[in-house]
């Protein structure tokens, strides 16, 4: 990192939101003057954002999650993958660079619908402008469209060289069209197409279900103690 210091703190230890019986405790980032420069800085290092705060899990017994990135220059589509975007040809997608009533309408459902049984239920719009939206780093919003019906919204930020996947939202109606996938893939060729280098996934958790999927966007970078690795190979920490 520059010579700007930043100030950090960390949590008290909280129940685990991934992992059931786990304890989880926070690095948190104090520094009041964040901008993109400083926030990509901070991703590499494995930070998040959640809302306008910036965040990195620091769990005295656990290192179940693991910062994962694509090089979006080295990225290979899959057999599955190249199936999905076969699949979604006649959907359509672009930028927005404001967040709008409908992108909320959207998260409802899906939160309501998909993930009733976990720490985002119910939705709110509260909730919805704390976790995606941020004062120094205003997200994109990829829309995906089935002709003029909005279906999907993924959240990212746009950095100098990397994009940041913050949360990815689809209509339930909708759930056999593998969006999730379509979404990390259209940020994957936008990010390319802009210049960037990686795009940012967030962590990888082995031992939590829903947090599995991103191993199958490969070559991937995992963030060790020795630094970024391509680690295809690299055996799942435990927990």
């Amino acid at each position: 990192m520059n010579s700007k210091s930043v100030s950090v703190g960390i949590s008290h230890p909280f129940d685990c939101n991934y992992i059931e019986g786990n304890k989880e405790q926070l690095l948190v980032i104090q520094e009041q003057h964040i901008d993109a420069h400083l926030f990509e800085q901070l991703l590499a290092m494995g930070f998040r954002r959640n809302g306008n705060s910036i965040y990195k899990p620091r769990c005295p017994s656990c290192q179940a999650c693991q910062s994962i990135r694509l090089n979006v220059h080295d990225f290979a589509l899959s057999k599955r993958q190249k199936r999905t975007l076969k699949n979604n040809q006649d959907l359509h997608w672009k930028v927005n660079y404001h967040t709008r009533p409908e992108h909320f309408e959207l998260y409802q459902r899906y939160i309501n619908e998909r993930h009733n049984d976990g720490p985002m239920y119910p939705a709110s719009q509260n909730q919805y402008d704390d976790f995606l939206l941020s004062d120094w780093l205003p997200p994109m919003f990829i829309e995906v469209f089935d002709k003029d019906k909005l279906i999907a919204v993924a959240v990212t930020d746009n950095m100098p060289h990397s994009f940041s996947a913050i949360y990815s939202y689809f209509d339930p109606d909708y759930s056999n069209r593998s969006l999730g996938s379509l979404m990390i893939l259209i940020q994957c060729q936008l990010a390319k197409s802009m210049g960037k280098r990686f795009l940012y996934l967030g962590y990888q958790i082995d031992q939590n279900r829903k947090m599995r999927y991103k191993r199958q966007y490969r070559p991937y970078q995992i963030l060790t103690p020795q630094g970024w690795k391509i680690s295809e190979d690299l055996e799942p920490l435990s927990c």
